[in-house]
Formats: structure tokens, C-alpha cells, sequence
């Protein structure tokens, strides 16, 4: 049983990476292997739109075929029982990193095919891929529905669960940015209130990221 992945956040040792590890801590406990990958470790871009994996008779396996030091990650990923995604939200979107990255690894198992009969969409994967979709983000999850959220952010899940057989999200909220809050300009937040959810609520949400990976590994191995 193997478990990919993959932190789309700059940092490799704040919220997204902390609540990744607690994902792995998930999956291992139930015998996975897990593999943590930071994408800001690679320069890339996102689709190139050259089609290559949509010519007729083509040999690709499900994995961009465009050569470039990305690929081989891709490559694990398709290749893996798991992937868990996460990502900061940076204006209402995952970062840009981690949205390359999506592009690349969807795309390739996005056959323009319908069944002629029943005019359904043809899924290119011949078997389900279990995906976590994990958000942190500094808005309060009270405010994610004024915000629209749950459908610009939703629409990820969707995309996934249709392409890779199943998806589910985790939203972590109201997250501590700063280790020194008095060396910025921010004082639309209270950063005893962002103390607080840290020390209550955060650790709340590392459980949620441990049963997500342990759950999405138990589903991969029925």
C-alpha cells in the first residue's frame, strides 16, 4: 500500500505540512508506506495544452507526457494506492504550485470520450484512487460560506472524484500564520484569538488529518 503525498505550500514546516504529516501518521498506522513530496522543491509549469495524451492510439499510461523534472513525481502518483493533496488557499484558489500540479496530473486520465449509448463521460482509470483534498486557510470556517468556498473550493473535489473514483476535503480554519504576530501589518486579527484556535483547535483538526489518511487507506485496500 502506498501513499503519496504532497505539500503545495512554500513553507515545508507550517499548517499545510504539519497537517500532511498527521495524514501519513494516518495511512502508516494502518501498514502504509507514505511519502511526503514538497512541490516548491521543483520549477515547473502546469499543462502545456500539446495534447500528447490525447492522440489516437497513443502508448501514455495516465501520466503527462511532457518531459520535465515534475514528471516523475507524476509518474508516483499515478502509480500510487493514495493521494492526499494540500495546499494553503491564496485568494479563494489552491497556490499556484499546487494548481500546476493538479493540471498535470488530471488532464492525462481525462479521456474526451463519451459512451455513444449512454453519453456518459468514459473514466480513463481502470481502477478507484482514493484522494484527500486538504485545504488550511487564515478564514474562519464560519466565513468560508460568505465567501463561497464551499463551491469555488468544492469544484477540485468534484473534478478529482470524477476522475480518480473518490475525493474528500478537509478545511483547516483560522489558522496561525506568524510565529510573531507584532512584525507584520495585520491588525485585522486578533492574534490572541489565533493563539487560541492553535492551542484548541488545531490539534482537532492534526486528528481529522490522521483519520482522513488512515481511512483513505483502509478504503484503498478493500
Amino acid at each position: 500500500m502506498n501513499v503519496q503525498l504532497f505539500n503545495g505550500s512554500p513553507r515545508n514546516n507550517w499548517n499545510t505540512a504539519q497537517i500532511l504529516n498527521n495524514a501519513a501518521e494516518g495511512a502508516k498506522s494502518v501498514g502504509a508506506d507514505t511519502e511526503i513530496i514538497n512541490l516548491y522543491d521543483y520549477t515547473f509549469t502546469g499543462c502545456v495544452s500539446c495534447f500528447a495524451c490525447k492522440i489516437k492510439g497513443s502508448k501514455t499510461n495516465g501520466v503527462c507526457t511532457y518531459r520535465d523534472v515534475i514528471r516523475p513525481v507524476l509518474e508516483k502518483a499515478r502509480k500510487s494506492d493514495v493521494i492526499i493533496l494540500g495546499s494553503p488557499v491564496y485568494y479563494d484558489y489552491p497556490t499556484a504550485q499546487m494548481r500546476a500540479f493538479m493540471e498535470r496530473l488530471m488532464f492525462p486520465v481525462d479521456p474526451y470520450m463519451i459512451n455513444v449509448e449512454t453519453k456518459e463521460r468514459i473514466r480513463f482509470l481502470d481502477k478507484t484512487i482514493p484522494v484527500g483534498m486538504i485545504y488550511t486557510m487564515n478564514c474562519p470556517d464560519f466565513f468560508m460560506s460568505e465567501v463561497n468556498y464551499p463551491t469555488i473550493l468544492g469544484a477540485n473535489e468534484n473534478a478529482l472524484k470524477r476522475l480518480f473514483g473518490y475525493c474528500e476535503t478537509l478545511y483547516v480554519c483560522d489558522t496561525y500564520q506568524y510565529m510573531d504576530y507584532s512584525k507584520y501589518d495585520c491588525n485585522m486579527f486578533d492574534e490572541k484569538h489565533k493563539a487560541v484556535v492553535r492551542e484548541k483547535q488545531f490539534p482537532v483538526d492534526c486528528q481529522k488529518a490522521f483519520e482522513m489518511g488512515k481511512r483513505l487507506a483502509e478504503l484503498a485496500e478493500k
